[in-house]
């Protein structure tokens, strides 16, 4: 995991620093490499990935606006917090996939949650799964898996790469892939809520409309309920 800093207030940035390896280390856990940066055009020369990014909306130069756009263009899973001390600026950050924000004066214990958060989301898109088809294992992460799919007596696990046959049933699927990122939706279907594009009483679409999965009527406010607290958990 990498962790960047870009703000153009040193004091700001050096207490950010300060509070999150304090979160590590409070958590016991190995504190990750922090890149710093002062401006959004500097961050954006810098080649390295960055998992988890602290940006402050405001700054001379490129505007944070600006950069978090393209961060989400490069890498759609990164995961964006922004700074900001004017809330007049949150409505159009939103619509670059804003994790979370932080406002000056920064206070500790949001940070914390915040990077909890953050944490949690992280591992979903890292999570690695092993495929075992007919023709050899494969390897994906779980938030490339957009749905599992039993037809014909094959057992399809549709990734945003490609398809694979595998050896485990649906079932077996249901018990490997975690519950906060999966839901079987029908006896047939598993479905990714990253993926998920619109639903309706009976039918799921996803991945831009490219797949669909069944949606039994008994499980609607189920897999509702769920599916928003998904989107609640990445905001």
């Amino acid at each position: 995991m990498r962790i960047g800093i870009c703000d153009d207030d040193s004091l700001f940035t050096e207490q950010l620093i300060e509070y999150t390896k304090e979160f590590f280390k409070r958590n016991h856990l190995k504190c990750p490499e922090i890149l710093v940066f002062d401006s959004g055009e500097a961050l954006l020369s810098d080649t390295r990935q960055k998992d988890i990014v602290f940006l402050d909306i405001e700054m001379p130069g490129l505007s944070g606006i600006s950069v978090g756009n393209e961060l989400t263009r490069i890498n759609k899973n990164i995961i964006i917090i922004i700074i900001t001390a004017y809330a007049e600026y949150l409505d159009e950050a939103m619509r670059f996939q804003v994790f979370r924000y932080l406002s000056k004066p920064l206070e500790k214990q949001r940070l914390f949650r915040n990077l909890k958060d953050a944490l949690q989301v992280y591992s979903q898109f890292t999570h690695k799964l092993p495929i075992e088809a007919k023709k050899g294992v494969y390897t994906v992460s779980a938030s490339d898996i957009i749905l599992v799919e039993a037809v014909n007596k094959k057992n399809i696990i549709h990734t945003v790469s490609s398809d694979y046959e595998s050896v485990k049933t649906i079932a077996q699927w249901s018990e490997l892939l975690p519950s906060n990122l999966f839901f079987q939706t029908h006896r047939s279907f598993i479905v990714n809520f990253m993926h998920v594009s619109d639903f309706d009483h009976s039918l799921i679409h996803l991945y831009g409309n490219q797949f669909t999965a069944y949606l039994t009527r008994r499980k609607y406010t189920e897999f509702k309920t769920a599916y928003l607290l998904y989107l609640e958990s990445v905001r």
